[in-house]
């Protein structure tokens, strides 16, 4: 099969590529850089052409507000694209839970990203992942302060963003789920000792303090963020630091 991947370059993006590459598919990445842009609709039609499958993983340059109109704007592009070009599997990368904290202004942003995929005319699949363990250091730094990081307790599922990419590319290999497929971590931990265990294992001095107002997790309310029924990822989080 033919996959044009959007936001192919990224972080996830790359992996799922090289990942449906080597299974013998034929995939290929678009972004800014091939000259593709999803805000304004330029290049699409032509990054589409002849694919059987669309794989959105493109990100809003912000986490405000201002990521509402991107991922509106961005998917009415590439559902009409898809759409003209015989697209015959749409696959959007989301977040467990993101249709619960809706105090987030960015995980609003993705739920709607999701609502206009379902109201699409394209069959497509929703992969759901929990937080990255790639960014457990952009957490810390947004609450740190000199010699003290400090963070809420609320209960995350970290996830590789290989793990991410792998699951990603199966789901996109496949029939279109026509819903969505979770995907986490095997183990859970409170963010705080996350943090704790990171800034341990990497002997940085700096000290851990419990606060339930600290930065965007503050927001999210019990464990919205962890899904024990979901299709649980191999990696455990002090292998991936090692």
């Amino acid at each position: 099969m033919k996959f044009a991947v959007i936001g192919g370059t990224g972080l996830i993006g790359s992996r799922v590529v090289t990942k449906l590459n080597a299974a013998g598919h034929e995939a290929v990445p678009h972004g800014h850089s091939t000259g593709i842009d999803v805000s304004s609709g330029r290049g699409l039609d032509e990054a589409v052409a002849g694919a059987d499958v669309l794989v959105n993983l493109t990100n809003s340059p912000t986490f405000d507000e201002a990521s509402l109109a991107f991922f509106q704007t961005s998917m009415d592009n590439l559902l009409a694209a898809a759409d003209r070009g015989g697209v015959r599997h749409f696959v959007i990368l989301s977040i467990v839970g993101v249709d619960q904290v809706p105090e987030l202004d960015y995980y609003r942003a993705k739920a709607l990203q999701e609502d206009i995929l379902r109201a699409g005319p394209i069959p497509y699949s929703i992969v759901r992942a929990t937080q990255f363990m790639e960014f457990v250091d952009a957490v810390m730094a947004m609450t740190a302060d000199g010699d003290t990081v400090r963070l809420p307790a609320t209960p995350v599922q970290p996830i590789a963003a290989d793990d991410v990419a792998q699951a990603v590319a199966d789901v996109a290999a496949g029939t279109p789920l026509t819903g969505i497929r979770d995907v986490a971590g095997p183990e859970v931990f409170p963010l705080d000792e996350l943090g704790r265990i990171t800034l341990s294992h990497r002997s940085d001095g700096r000290t851990v303090v419990t606060d339930p107002t600290a930065g965007m997790f503050a927001a999210v309310k019990g464990d919205v963020l962890t899904d024990r029924n979901a299709h649980l990822a191999p990696t455990r989080y002090a292998d991936w630091l090692s």
